[in-house]
């Protein structure tokens, strides 16, 4: 058990890709944790499998690193804005903050974002100017836009005499100084020491702590993870729960996990100001209070920012339910979601009223719920998707809805485009400037409506050279009507296997979404039309052959190769009377007639 005046709790927090996870790389190899032959991988906390394929951090990961004699507690975190629900949960267990900012590109949205929730909660941010070996790194310029900010954001005169390191997360060294040698991370271990505060509390309080993270043993079930805050614990304690509502229970601590490395330990006892995982409370929720049986008490709940996106999950009623996944039902569905709802508190699960064939699920952004749908599909399941509609709230009567902060960059060519585009969303610009290296930086105020559905325009439009990210901002006056989807689709008229003489005919008005061989079904969207009207097509059609063989009659079939869209595309592609059906193997987008077919046929 460490005393706490030797246990450091921090966050590492930034925008995304700026390099959070290398850097931790980085300090967990110099701190001497893996053995000398053990095989470390790229980006070694990002251990959950859509984190690895997707390149982001989904969920805020504990690790535990020793330096000299003293106990570092890490926690890795998101940078991307739809996962900033994982960012509040977690700053509540430590007492400082790393934030990361590239040295090139300075303070992003993300930034904006975490650093004000750091700062409302007292947080002393210490800041790492990461990558001072790009090429085009201006750190010093960097360092004072970094001060605007925190002047922007409210900081007060601790928080703006905040400490600062320029470092090199990918190279794995610090310096104090732009004219010091580069030779390791020890300066930023150093500096962890001297500017993060020991977590406040006493050894000899009774025990109290709130559950902020959840996780699953397979032999002892669920776990609660949270910062100890007073007092001390061991393995076989008895201990009292207090939920949101007040209710309690008594439990006893069947298994104390701590953290070293990559790996959860069992430790005997831990206390104030150490992250532990508590294993023993079947029902525990984030946010529950634990507390010794002497000294009950009910700390505030953990609240989050409300989630801005819906969208209905809906049961799949498509020709070819169940062909794929093995759980297709509503009551399969609800079961799943809520189990979802009781560790991720940053989605919003409810029920549709007036149908037992859909249930809501809100969060953050597509992304957010793009995520949860590719892990259910994953799991087996089968669904359908609505498009995705924004969550307004009435303010003195009168409708208002979220819009976001935009971060353009773009090659200069391209600002005219991108600044019309955004215009006819209802988008107002903020910032303009032109580097000399011919890239244009712009920020926009933009309905979340209007966001959506533009992010495969965007690159379209900037022929893939164009950064767009953005994060939410506030809640305004509705911004009246905002164009949809420029385009029309085409929809299969019959079931049956895509034929290449079909398709060819097809092409020609618009861009295909199918191959040849591929199975499709009435009411199935085949492609994209050329125009801004649907049409219903025939993809399955073959050649009429004859006895009659001609030199030449015979035309050659070359066909484009058909569009194929990630989760995340397909979400944001649909128009409201459409809908995606996610299979483990296949996601394909169709018309909402079907549902409405498949209803009158079960009332009859």
């Amino acid at each position: 058990m460490y005393d706490p005046k030797k246990i450091r709790n921090i966050a590492i927090i930034a925008h995304i890709d700026h390099g959070k996870t290398t850097l931790l790389d980085s300090l967990l190899k110099q701190s001497n944790i893996f053995r000398d032959n053990e095989k470390i991988p790229e980006r070694v906390m990002d251990s959950y499998d859509q984190e690895r394929e997707r390149g982001i951090t989904i969920f805020a990961k504990h690790t535990c690193v020793y330096y000299k004699d003293f106990k570092i507690n890490i926690i890795d975190t998101p940078g991307h804005a739809d996962f900033s629900g994982e960012v509040e949960r977690v700053l509540g267990m430590v007492n400082s903050v790393l934030l990361l900012i590239d040295a090139q590109e300075g303070p992003m949205p993300q930034t904006r974002f975490v650093l004000s929730q750091a700062l409302k909660m007292g947080l002393r941010p210490i800041l790492v100017l990461n990558k001072i070996d790009r090429p085009h790194a201006a750190p010093d310029r960097v360092l004072d836009l970094a001060f605007d900010l925190f002047l922007e954001l409210g900081a007060n005169d601790e928080q703006l005499d905040f400490s600062y390191i320029y470092a090199s997360g990918f190279n794995g060294f610090a310096i104090e100084k732009l004219t010091d040698e580069p030779k390791d991370l020890s300066p930023l271990f150093e500096l962890i020491l001297t500017a993060a505060p020991p977590p406040p509390g006493n050894l000899e309080l009774p025990f109290l702590m709130q559950a902020a993270t959840l996780g699953y043993d397979d032999y002892t079930g669920r776990q609660a993870t949270g910062r100890i805050l007073e007092g001390k614990i061991r393995k076989g304690d008895p201990l009292v729960c207090v939920d949101r509502h007040g209710k309690q229970t008594t439990h006893r601590v069947t298994k104390l996990e701590g953290h070293l490395g990559l790996k959860k330990i069992e430790i005997e006892d831990a206390g104030a100001g150490d992250i532990v995982s508590l294993s023993g409370i079947p029902e525990v929720d984030i946010g529950d209070s634990l507390c010794a049986p002497e000294n009950v008490v009910q700390l505030p709940p953990i609240t989050l920012a409300e989630p801005t996106v819906s969208i209905e999950f809906v049961v799949n009623t498509s020709p070819f339910v169940g062909r794929d996944g093995k759980h297709v039902t509503m009551n399969k569905l609800r079961e799943r979601l809520m189990r979802e709802k009781r560790a991720n508190i940053s989605l919003k699960i409810e029920e549709v009223e007036g149908r037992d064939d859909a249930i809501r699920v809100c969060g953050r952004g597509e992304l957010h719920l793009a995520v949860l749908i590719e892990t259910m599909r994953r799991e087996g399941y089968e669904m359908a998707i609505s498009k995705p509609k924004v969550i307004t709230k009435q303010v003195d009567g009168a409708t208002h809805e979220p819009v976001e902060r935009v971060h353009i960059e773009v090659p200069e060519e391209f600002s005219g485009t991108v600044i019309d585009d955004l215009s006819r969303r209802k988008g107002e610009m903020r910032s303009l400037a032109t580097s000399e290296h011919g890239l244009t930086t712009m920020s926009f105020i933009v309905p979340t409506r209007g966001l959506m559905g533009y992010r495969n325009d965007f690159l379209t439009r900037t022929s893939g050279l164009g950064i767009l990210t953005s994060i939410f901002e506030s809640f305004v006056p509705w911004k009246g009507d905002i164009a949809g989807r420029l385009r029309g689709v085409m929809i299969s008229n019959s079931p049956g296997k895509a034929n290449g003489y079909g398709l060819f005919n097809l092409q020609e008005r618009g861009a295909l979404f199918v191959k040849p061989g591929d199975e499709v079904y009435e009411g199935m969207i085949v492609g994209e039309h050329a125009r801004d009207n649907d049409i219903v097509v025939n993809a399955t059609k073959a050649k009429q052959l004859t006895n009659i063989r001609a030199a030449g009659s015979d035309e050659n079939i070359i066909l484009t190769p058909p569009r194929k869209f990630t989760l995340e595309q397909a979400i944001d592609y649909i128009a409201d009377d459409e809908l995606v059906e996610v299979t483990p193997n296949f996601i394909r987008l169709r018309k909402t007639f079907l549902n409405e077919i498949d209803r009158k046929r079960n009332s009859r």
